[in-house]
């Protein structure tokens, strides 16, 4: 294990999360809560230290690649010592006074799940709010995705950790140098963020929301800064640009690269764009039927309303316009069913991610052909490519995990008592980085009342779906371990 380079770059994300703070003492400063302040400075200065500290000891005049190895392990540990450092400022001042809560908010945050266990959000200072807005902004992309886009300055080849970090089942390369493909990805999130809040400023919003909004959107994660959500602001422009942006979101970077230079045949060809659109039209189109027929909302409303929250569950942003646990049955079933595919590889969504879930259908249906024609020869494609045996085994092995986790997790979280519903939507929601659910912790409501050692599970589910469960699960194993 190459510690002294594991101990550099832990020191570098610090010093990350540090800089990341800066913007949250600037608003504070702006709405005079210069009392704040001290809560961010403090722990900036034991992380700088403690980063210098371990700077001294990674000293090394030769420099090497991570192994594999050492990207799991280092991953594992960055996201863990991003969620404590910043759950500091919570935890020190007070707004979140028990510290499992803090590190719950801050994991959430991280991970763009969007769980929260705050119960009056617009009670909480503007630069507190303003920072978990940025916890998103952070790991929408993903902290490893930033640190690689530096790496070069530090003699650091990063490929191993995006490999462990990035979602879905193929890791693809934009550009020859991983670096480069950090730097532009970073760029396309950074460009969709600005049109976002200048969209949403022209909608109403003042700068400070419409900044707020718009990380959370981009990063497909779901904190607001209203206790209603969107649904506070009343506005069907905000919605439609929330929408929008949500729904963008939930494809891959990958192919915004491909849009701007021009390669617009990449796009079309592009099955899980198609299928991803295709899921997003027809549940919409379920919903708006169902609350139409129920007469619930007029069309318009109904396509509102509906747009919304298929966008904001398929995407797994969290957002919500409405209180949708009011809904009919077929149209509640809809959501609970998107909480599981989550949007496209590649992309700032949770979830399985719609590939997979193409995958595994055109396995099933080739499965069904062997029985009929056991001597066949059948491959599956995946826009034109055909698809590796060791993808289709991985993808199989991710599913039958990703289930497994759930149902482990909705039977520890039933011994506190909570309803069925309730327990199997927060481990859903959880490893699918979702963050709204069903019954107790819907819309309407929050993750507060759950006990301790629930919210440390969860926390842990987040991380292992924000991470794509084989890179966390990999670590209990003694393979990794071993010499």
């Amino acid at each position: 294990m190459n510690s002294k380079l594991i101990l550099k770059v832990i020191a570098m994300v610090l010093i990350i999360i540090v800089l990341a703070e800066l913007p949250s003492i600037a608003w504070a400063v702006w709405f005079g809560e210069t009392d704040m302040i001290v809560y961010f400075v403090g722990p900036q200065i034991v992380s700088l230290v403690i980063a210098g500290i371990l700077l001294i000891l990674s000293r090394n005049r030769r420099q090497h690649n991570l192994s594999i190895k050492d990207g799991f392990i280092t991953v594992a540990i960055l996201w863990l010592v991003a969620a404590i450092s910043g759950s500091m400022p919570y935890y020190l001042s007070g707004v979140i006074p028990s510290y499992t809560d803090a590190f719950f908010e801050t994991m959430s945050g991280f991970t763009a799940c969007g769980a929260t266990i705050l119960e009056n959000i617009e009670s909480l200072p503007k630069c507190m709010l303003f920072w978990r807005a940025m916890t998103h902004y952070m790991g929408g992309m993903g902290i490893v995705v930033f640190m690689v886009a530096i790496f070069p300055l530090m003699g650091i080849g990063g490929m191993k950790m995006v490999k462990t970090e990035t979602t879905g089942p193929t890791m693809q390369k934009i550009m020859p140098k991983i670096a480069q493909t950090a730097k532009i990805l970073w760029g396309i999130y950074f460009g969709l963020t600005i049109l976002e809040t200048i969209l949403l400023s022209a909608a109403g919003l003042s700068l400070y929301e419409a900044i707020s909004h718009s990380m959370s959107t981009i990063a497909t994660g779901g904190f607001s800064t209203r206790n209603a959500s969107i649904g506070a602001f009343n506005s069907v422009y905000v919605d439609a640009i929330i929408t929008a942006f949500m729904f963008l979101s939930g494809i891959n970077f990958a192919l915004y690269f491909s849009l701007i230079f021009g390669k617009v045949s990449v796009i079309k060809q592009n099955t899980e764009l198609k299928v991803y659109t295709g899921i997003f039209v027809v549940a919409t189109a379920i919903v708006v039927f169902s609350l139409c027929r129920n007469n619930l909302a007029t069309f318009g409303d109904a396509l509102r309303y509906g747009s919304f929250e298929v966008a904001a569950t398929l995407s797994t942003t969290g957002f919500a316009n409405c209180d949708y646990m009011k809904w009919p049955m077929l149209a509640q079933m809809v959501i609970f069913l998107l909480m599981f595919s989550g949007g496209c590889a590649g992309s700032t969504a949770g979830g399985m991610k719609v590939i997979r879930m193409v995958i595994i259908i055109k396995q099933s249906l080739i499965e069904m052909k062997r029985m009929l024609r056991p001597r066949g020869i059948y491959m599956i494609k995946d826009s034109g490519t055909i698809v590796r045996k060791y993808t289709v085994l991985s993808i199989a092995g991710f599913v039958a995990l990703y289930i497994v986790l759930t149902i482990i997790t909705s039977l520890v979280t039933a011994t506190g008592g909570y309803d069925l519903l309730t327990c199997f939507s927060c481990s859903a929601s959880t490893i699918g980085n979702v963050g709204p659910g069903f019954s107790m912790i819907g819309p309407a409501g929050n993750y507060a009342f759950f006990a301790d050692y629930v919210k440390w599970l969860l926390s842990f589910n987040m991380l292992t779906g924000r991470l794509e469960i084989y890179p966390v699960m990999i670590l209990f194993t003694h393979h990794l371990w071993r010499r």
